[in-house]
């Protein structure tokens, strides 16, 4: 187990090996479909992007509203695969360290994380809700016409992953089902 402080560098990423469980804390950014698509877009037209993601991290999350009984949103992980398309031009482009969501990822993928020296964490399905408790802060940094798509900013405490897909490309979804295979 480890805990990382974000912003996070090439040594700490460098540093995570598959399998391992990492506790994060400090500011996650938040970014699903409809915003990647909008980064892309901004990307390919050589345009500024509205907030700087150099040794940043993205969790897929769409998030709910804060609800009002437990003070607490719930934020769970999105399916990774859906942002397959933009995610070599992200982290190549923008300097993006860890990625977070949830399931396996595509050959294109894994090769532009071992390229671009980052990494893939995998999070909690299902359990957004005890996910959002981590999130201490919250807020919208840009396209607020997203609704819950929009890019936030958390300001997470111990927020619980495993190193899916490490810098090497050692992937959980095709190794870690081996341990298992003669039981």
């Amino acid at each position: 187990m480890k805990e990382i402080i974000t912003p996070v560098n090439t040594d700490i990423i460098c540093s995570l090996k598959m399998g391992e469980i990492v506790y994060i804390t400090g500011i996650i950014y938040t970014a699903r479909d409809a915003a990647h698509k909008r980064l892309y877009e901004l990307i390919c037209k050589n345009k500024k992007l509205p907030l700087n993601l150099q040794d940043q991290i993205i969790y897929y999350t769409g998030p709910t509203p804060v609800n009002k009984k437990t003070g607490y949103m719930s934020a769970g992980p999105t399916t990774s695969s859906r942002m397959d398309f933009y995610t070599p031009c992200l982290l190549k482009k923008t300097g993006i360290k860890v990625i977070i969501g949830k399931g396996n990822r595509s050959k294109e993928v894994i090769r532009s994380l071992i390229s671009n020296k980052a990494v893939y964490f995998a999070t909690y399905g299902g359990l957004g809700a005890l996910l959002g408790k981590c999130i201490k802060k919250s807020g919208i940094v840009c396209y607020k016409d997203l609704g819950p798509e929009a890019i936030y900013k958390f300001e997470v405490e111990k927020f619980p992953c495993i190193v899916a897909i490490d810098v090497n490309g050692n992937n959980i979804y095709e190794k870690g089902p081996q341990k298992y295979i003669n039981c």
